[in-house]
């Protein structure tokens, strides 16, 4: 960081408290859980239905790639956080949750082609 006066100033890191450190680990929690949901559809989709169907293959790689990008962003966003914390720093926005929207909508929206007469 430099100050106003054009100095470096060193970064403090600290221990935060501890409540603070067990809620981002159960935020990270949640998210894997999140992406090992997602995998599991995937799987299942691809498995259940596995005649050749491409709306079937396709919803189950949204799926799988989905808790794959989640899971990496998990410990991504989880580290970061936990790096504010330790500095006193604004807490950074997540880009899982666009992410998930996203993907969730696209999974739901193949869905819709699959179930639709």
């Amino acid at each position: 960081m430099v100050r106003d006066d054009g100095a470096a100033e060193a970064r403090v890191d600290h221990e935060p408290d501890y409540r603070f450190t067990l809620a981002n680990e159960r935020t990270f929690l949640a998210w894997v859980r999140t992406a090992l949901g997602l995998l599991a559809g995937g799987i299942a989709v691809s498995q259940f239905y596995s005649s050749s169907m491409l709306l079937h293959n396709a919803i189950g790689v949204v799926c799988v790639v989905l808790a794959a990008i989640i899971a990496v962003g998990a410990f991504w966003q989880w580290r970061r956080v936990q790096g504010a914390m330790r500095c006193d720093q604004p807490l950074p926005r997540s880009p899982l949750i666009p992410v998930t929207v996203v993907g969730a909508g696209v999974a739901a929206l193949l869905a819709l082609a699959l179930v639709a007469p």
